[in-house]
């Protein structure tokens, strides 16, 4: 890492009493400057029990805005205004309006990789890690709609026996992840255990040992007594395995789970927003309520 350019982000983020967030898909340099580094609910939640002014929240654009909609009254800067989400964007909330007119009394589970005005039509939404648990709530006899990740949906169908209609969304990285990549992993390490992500298609699922969040990921890797993990999502998350639990070897179950977009946020661009105090994200007022009701009726499970 450039420690000039670490320097000045540290020196800028007293100056503006900023706090860094970092998802764990970001690049090794920039998860190593934040003052945060989880997934995208967590950190907007830790983020909003602080006294920061300004977060920069290097992510894409669904978390940054997740950020603001738990804390208005802090300046959000997502470092790349172009850092978007594949999956997000393949439901609007226009789109979501059609389909709920589609089911009389219908129930809306969205997945936080959604952008607010979709959360903003909402019901309640959920995470990779409580999704189960979440759709478990719902009144058993009104339909549920889960958006926008069709193969998480799935997952969750398969975990809690309901039945979902499910929007054809799904992750364009976890997409790149197939059987045959575990299965030759697995050739070469055959005592090594295989943990996938619930975006992952349900073959993927089913060919690991364990399908789990990136928090959950991370957990397991804390106790796991192995030699080798072997892990199925976007390969950032592999920096953070390797820092805070050396003694494992971690290995992606492919090299194709990169996201583009997560890799679009440099520590240049860090520092850039942070002199800048661009790009800013802005959500109406009306749609962040709305966005919040659903973000903390899921809280409140």
């Amino acid at each position: 890492m450039n420690e000039n350019l670490a320097e000045k982000i540290a020196g800028l983020k007293r100056e503006r009493n900023a706090l860094i967030l970092a998802h764990n898909y970001q690049r090794p340099e920039v998860q190593d400057i934040a003052d945060y580094t989880g997934d995208s609910l967590e950190l907007s939640r830790k983020a909003a029990s602080t006294d920061a002014d300004v977060i920069v929240f290097c992510g894409v654009h669904f978390m940054a805005e997740t950020a603001k909609i738990l804390s208005p009254e802090k300046t959000v800067l997502l470092p790349d205004e172009d850092a978007g989400c594949p999956m997000a964007d393949m439901i609007t909330a226009e789109q979501l309006d059609r389909e709920k007119g589609k089911y009389d009394g219908v129930q809306v589970v969205c997945y936080v990789n959604s952008s607010a005005a979709v959360k903003a039509g909402s019901d309640i939404c959920c995470t990779s890690a409580n999704a189960v648990q979440v759709v478990q709530a719902m009144e058993a006899n009104r339909p549920i709609l889960f958006i926008p990740d069709q193969y998480l949906g799935h997952y969750v169908m398969r975990k809690t026996h309901r039945e979902l209609v499910l929007w054809p969304g799904y992750c364009p990285t976890h997409m790149k992840i197939g059987v045959e990549d575990i299965a030759r992993q697995k050739s070469r390490y055959p005592d090594a255990r295989v943990l996938v992500h619930p975006e992952c298609r349900p073959d993927v699922i089913d060919a690991a040992d364990e399908a789990l969040s990136t928090g959950g990921i991370i957990r397991y890797a804390r106790t796991y007594r192995g030699n080798t993990l072997i892990i199925g999502t976007e390969t950032g998350i592999l920096h953070r395995l390797r820092k805070e639990n050396p003694e494992v070897e971690y290995l992606p179950v492919t090299n194709r789970g990169l996201c583009p977009n997560m890799k679009r946020i440099t520590i240049e661009k860090v520092l850039w927003s942070l002199e800048e105090m661009e790009p800013q994200i802005a959500i109406p007022e009306d749609v962040r309520r709305r966005a919040l009701t659903a973000v903390e009726r899921m809280l409140a499970l």
